[in-house]
């Protein structure tokens, strides 16, 4: 049974800065790209980044290019998504996500197998 577990979310003020963390179990980590996507109050979930399974690439929507980045470290099993300068609109319950394919990658993650329980990131004004 594969599970996703993220950590590292809390209440942070304007233009600061806060490191996601997501580690994966049940499965083989390296196989497979991994994303970052986001749920606002009163919004659709949104896909903010994805990373490719090797970790050599890397893919983000434009509203977080430059401030967040995403990493992997597949001897930990693990995901990372590094927010800096963040604002009151990134305030949402983040959820790291697991490609259902094997070895893909193209940037959007558009097919999730499986989702992480999400964590609050909270942006003061």
């Amino acid at each position: 049974q594969v599970q996703l577990v993220e950590s590292g979310g809390g209440l942070v003020q304007a233009g600061g800065s806060l490191r996601l963390s997501c580690v994966v179990s049940g499965r083989t980590f390296s196989n497979y790209a991994m994303g970052w996507f986001r749920q606002a109050p009163g919004k659709e979930r949104e896909f903010v980044g994805s990373i490719s399974w090797s970790g050599a690439e890397t893919y983000y929507v434009d509203s977080v290019k430059g401030r967040f980045t995403i990493s992997r470290d597949n001897a930990k099993n693990s995901l990372y998504l590094q927010m800096n300068g963040l604002k009151p609109e990134d305030t949402a319950v983040y959820y790291c996500a697991e490609d259902s394919r094997i070895r893909w990658f193209v940037g959007p993650l558009s097919n999730v197998g499986v989702w992480g329980q999400g964590t609050l990131v909270t942006v003061s004004s």
